[in-house]
């Protein structure tokens, strides 16, 4: 059990023949019973300082393993974020040349029809083209035939305006 002042002060030394003088010995321990509250109190004073650092210092790691553990958070949650926009890009880039791939294709086959409907507009031309001629030249040969002089010479009652 350590040493108090109290100890030191009520300590009584035994008395002998040619001993040490009483006043001097009591002004000693008085000095160091002064001194040795004084390196109490330092002491006491120093273990209250230092769990006052301690704490503080305990209330820094707490920080500091708290930010660990946010920068950690936010380090995943950025890597989340990262791979699902890659992916969601991803995902639009195959939908876009889906759509692509389908507008082609539709582009492609508006364009077979439409040149198939030009050929076959074509073809109708042609055919109407021919028939018209056809038509025409009936017409002609009907009108370059002789039996025309004879219609308008045989009919008294017809006019004829040239």
């Amino acid at each position: 059990m350590p040493l108090t002042p109290l100890d030191i002060h009520n300590k009584e030394f035994s008395r002998r023949l040619r001993g040490y003088d009483e006043d001097e010995v009591n002004e000693f321990l008085d000095l160091v019973i002064k001194d040795y509250e004084a390196l109490i109190r330092e002491n006491k004073e120093m273990q209250n300082q230092m769990l006052t650092l301690q704490e503080r210092l305990n209330h820094f790691s707490n920080i500091e393993d708290t930010l660990s553990k946010t920068i950690i958070v936010a380090q995943e949650a950025a890597d989340e974020v990262r791979s699902n926009a890659k992916k969601e890009a991803q995902l639009i880039v195959k939908e876009a040349e889906k759509n692509a791939d389908r507008i082609v294709n539709e582009s492609l086959n508006k364009s077979r029809k439409v040149s198939l409907e030009v050929d076959e507009l074509k073809k109708q031309a042609s055919i109407y083209r021919a028939r018209f001629r056809t038509l025409v030249e009936a017409q002609l040969e009907l009108l370059a035939e002789e039996s025309w002089d004879t219609l308008r010479s045989d009919r008294p009652e017809a006019v004829v305006h040239e």
